[in-house]
């Protein structure tokens, strides 16, 4: 059971975690596991109230927060707003009009050249999302595969100037609330909680609880195509059953193979497919994962989804296991599948 796994892991790799495996959308196993507020600083010392992790506690998703942002942007490309082959200079001439030979889909197959990460904390808040826009290509354009949140980042401003409307806006009219995930969104730095506090699992203990880890995503104010997002397993299920069943614009190109130069693994727009990393024995799957433990896996051809959400960066990042988990509950939602 699912259960006994989370149990395993549990406080060694993650202090808390929810894991839920549905079979062409019905809840085949479901298990939440540890403390959703564990420790009071980085040496792990015990914190006097350590909640208990439930199944509807809200988890910061990191970088499954991409896969919003791709919705959005295929939502608007549905819409003729946005043109995947087009020009980036097109909304973004600032910044990319000496660039035109990079497209949108360079962006959502990190091809565009683009270095991983631009840190910016020293920068203004004001200057800092043009501190990134204008990062330098470092690498050829087309290929080799170069994960980058910069890319993200920069497709998250070109839903915006496309849509006429901040990101967390969008995911919100284009692909929360049309698929009535109540529970999923980002959330501003400063601005009002949108969740009870006592359900949300806390990352490392130089972040309040409710604010996002990433730190690129924390400098620019909570709202970021790379990070930001954040949800619960039951609303990451129904997020990964409208991609399984196309419920939203578009999810066939996201979902179908790009070709991608030198990755270990096969690419779709902003997922992953196959990536051993995250799927597991599932290997024709299709998802991604977040720096904090979380990982959403659809597997079609087994009529599987499958949600881990963890704090594994709790009280501290580079804790190690978190692969070896995500196998193993991959592993069970194959066996619930196979067994007679």
């Amino acid at each position: 059971m699912l259960a006994d796994i989370l149990a395993a892991a549990t406080p060694s790799v993650i202090p808390s975690a929810v894991a839920v495996i549905a079979v062409d959308g019905e809840i085949a196993d479901a298990a939440a596991a540890g403390e959703l507020v564990r420790y009071t600083d980085h040496d792990g010392t015990l914190a006097p109230t350590r909640p208990p992790a439930r199944r509807d506690s809200v988890f910061d998703l990191a970088s499954v927060s991409k896969l919003f942002t791709t919705a959005v942007i295929l939502s608007l490309v549905s819409q003729d707003r946005l043109d995947l082959d087009a020009p980036v200079a097109a909304w973004l001439p600032n910044h990319y009009g000496d660039r035109t030979h990079i497209t949108l889909r360079h962006l959502l197959t990190h091809t565009a050249g683009l270095q991983p990460t631009h840190r910016v904390d020293g920068v203004p808040p004001a200057d800092r999302l043009d501190t990134i826009l204008a990062t330098p290509i470092t690498s050829p354009v087309g290929g080799p595969y170069l994960y980058t949140d910069v890319g993200m980042i920069t497709v998250g401003r070109i839903a915006e100037v496309a849509g006429g409307a901040p990101l967390d806006t969008l995911v919100r009219d284009l692909v929360t609330t049309p698929l009535g995930l109540l529970d999923t969104g980002y959330r501003r730095i400063g601005a009002p909680p949108s969740h009870d506090p006592a359900r949300i699992a806390k990352t490392e203990c130089h972040r309040a609880i409710g604010e996002v880890h990433d730190e690129t995503a924390h400098s620019l104010g909570g709202v970021a195509g790379h990070a930001g997002v954040f949800s619960t397993a039951d609303d990451l299920i129904r997020f990964g059953e409208a991609l399984r069943l196309g419920l939203l614009p578009l999810t066939d190109e996201m979902t179908r193979e790009h070709p991608v130069q030198d990755a270990a693994f096969r690419h779709g727009l902003g997922v992953r497919i196959g990536d051993p990393g995250i799927v597991g024995p599932l290997t024709d799957a299709y998802g991604h994962s977040g720096f904090t433990g979380t990982s959403l896996v659809v597997d079609p051809a087994h009529k599987l989804t499958v949600v881990l959400l963890t704090n594994a960066v709790h009280p501290v990042r580079g804790r190690p296991g978190i692969r070896e988990l995500r196998e193993a509950v991959s592993a069970k939602a194959l066996r619930i599948v196979s067994r007679p």
